[in-house]
């Protein structure tokens, strides 16, 4: 079986890529001394505390894989618990 990143929504990457680095600043894996205690997660990415580039970023090739894994395990947590909540007529989109 072979693997592919094309996206197949492409207006959600930029939802997804925040879900990451906020993610990210919650495990404590940003870089610029942001760690997860001094980062407001739910607002950072409105404050800018949270991107890809500048202050608080996060180097993704030294992380190990058992850290970048854990990020994406947390997101595809986050996005089934959310699909739930839709189809449970709990949260609407």
């Amino acid at each position: 079986m072979s693997r592919s990143n094309k996206v197949i929504v492409p207006q959600c990457k930029s939802v997804l890529n925040q879900m990451k680095y906020e993610i990210a600043a919650e495990f404590g894996l940003m870089n610029g001394g942001y760690t997860a205690g001094s980062v407001d997660t739910e607002f950072a990415g409105e404050l800018g505390a949270v991107h890809a580039s500048g202050t608080g970023s996060v180097n993704w090739s030294t992380l190990s894989s058992r850290q970048a894994g854990s990020v994406g395990g947390e997101i595809t947590k986050r996005l089934v618990s959310q699909a739930e909540q839709v189809l449970n007529g709990g949260l609407t989109l």
